[in-house]
């Protein structure tokens, strides 16, 4: 009676161990598949023909890869950004020496608040005479001034993660163009 019970409890194991390495097989990263692009997350990555690498069809960011750790490199950027596959999706890691902390995120306010504030401060402490042919130029500075800091902000964020947002707007304009046709 044990050994039928042990029996039945080995063919148990070896039909989950069989599922979990069919489950890790198919989810898998491997030259042959389609995956989500980490980068734009619209297009699909696939394999480059007569070459080593990856490419997005969307973006057209350059991959390669290491498929014995599951990791996926773009290689076409200043900063090479580096992702692991765990079966559903790309995660981040995270590069050594390369953190966002709170002192960028500090030194950030201060880039667009300070210029905005000494202008802002200008215009208060000394108003353009009422009625006068540019009295409001001095306001108009002050927002100039904010909006250009915010976006030299903005354009170093895109800068560090690579987004591609010219590419994403212009193949978004060519798929909407094939929809309307």
């Amino acid at each position: 009676m044990a050994n039928a019970h042990n029996s039945h409890s080995s063919l148990t194991n070896s039909r989950i161990d069989l599922l979990q390495q069919e489950w890790t097989e198919h989810n898998r990263f491997h030259d042959h598949g389609e995956y989500p692009c980490p980068v734009c997350r619209h297009g699909k990555v696939t394999e480059m023909p007569l070459m080593e690498t990856f490419s997005c069809n969307f973006c057209q960011h350059i991959f390669t890869t290491n498929f014995d750790k599951q990791l996926l490199k773009m290689v076409d950027s200043q900063l090479p950004l580096t992702w692991y596959w765990n079966g559903k999706i790309w995660k981040g890691i995270h590069r050594e020496g390369a953190e966002v902390g709170w002192t960028y995120v500090v030194c950030a306010l201060a880039f667009v608040v300070i210029p905005t504030s000494v202008i802002g401060t200008g215009v208060y402490l000394f108003p353009p005479m009422s009625g006068s042919l540019l009295s409001w130029l001095p306001l108009t500075w002050a927002i100039l001034t904010f909006c250009a800091h915010l976006s030299c902000i903005i354009w170093l964020i895109i800068e560090y993660y690579q987004f591609p947002i010219f590419l994403y707007v212009r193949a978004l304009k060519r798929k909407l163009s094939t929809i309307d046709h």
